[in-house]
């Protein structure tokens, strides 16, 4: 019996009568990093829509822990990409990376020490306690990216769920982040990744989900993640991807 932190069963989701996502089983452990990998339109972002509880399935269901996403809320944490955020926002990097400490709180209860204490170590583990008191929308986006993955780190959840982490980013902070989040796998955290390189997955991955509408593969990324499964996964794209360099 597979001790999985998330139990994806028979999830099958459309919009408009469009079919996006069919038949979906999957058994998430922790301790590990997912990459979730797939083309534009391969059903990837209703995934994490699906696990979060924020689209109605047609099938199936999702469980943490054999309980419900309303029973778990405050587990699990997601950081989206950059192009889905309002930088103009009037907020610090401090007033977002506290956003996380919410989920601990009843309402009205009002954030306190230990809560900036925790906010400011999430800070420092980024690298980015010298821009607490800047505006976000004054940040490139490197810094962007990490005040979200800081916020994430604030609220010590269990699953993390990010959507693109490493787009916009340069090499310096991408494997500043990957290492983030390698150290969080051994620490027994639970890390869903949306990923578009396929040139750097089996250095990131421990387990890949090969995604198309359907599951094309899921398993450990040395075994699973084969050019025979990409070109099931991209199809036509396959070509191009050569190409690209995204894949040797």
């Amino acid at each position: 019996m597979i001790d999985s932190t998330i139990s994806v069963k028979g999830l099958s989701v459309s919009y408009d009568k469009k079919i996006v996502l069919t038949n979906i089983f999957l058994e998430i452990e922790s301790g590990k990093i997912y990459g979730i990998i797939g083309p534009n339109g391969a059903g990837k972002s209703t995934l994490f829509k699906a696990i979060l509880g924020l689209t109605e399935v047609n099938a199936g269901k999702v469980e943490f822990n054999a309980q419900t996403i309303d029973n778990q809320r405050k587990e699990v944490v997601y950081v989206p990409q950059r192009d889905d955020v309002d930088w103009q926002f009037p907020a610090t990097v401090m007033d977002i990376v506290l956003m996380g400490r919410y989920p601990h709180k009843k309402l009205l209860q009002s954030l306190d020490k230990s809560d900036k204490a925790i906010a400011l170590k999430a800070l420092q583990d980024l690298g980015i306690e010298d821009l607490m008191d800047r505006q976000i929308g004054e940040l490139s986006g490197g810094q962007q990216q990490r005040v979200f993955l800081a916020r994430a780190l604030c609220q010590e959840a269990s699953v993390f769920l990010l959507d693109e982490p490493f787009v916009g980013v340069d090499i310096t902070t991408e494997e500043k982040i990957i290492g983030i989040l390698k150290k969080m796998a051994q620490e027994g955290k639970t890390l869903l990744v949306i990923h578009h390189d396929l040139s750097s997955v089996k250095e990131y991955f421990d387990r890949v989900i090969l995604l198309n509408q359907r599951l094309i593969a899921f398993g450990d990324t040395e075994t699973v993640f084969t050019e025979e499964n990409i070109a099931k996964t991209y199809h036509s794209q396959l070509s191009i991807l050569h190409k690209t360099g995204m894949i040797g």
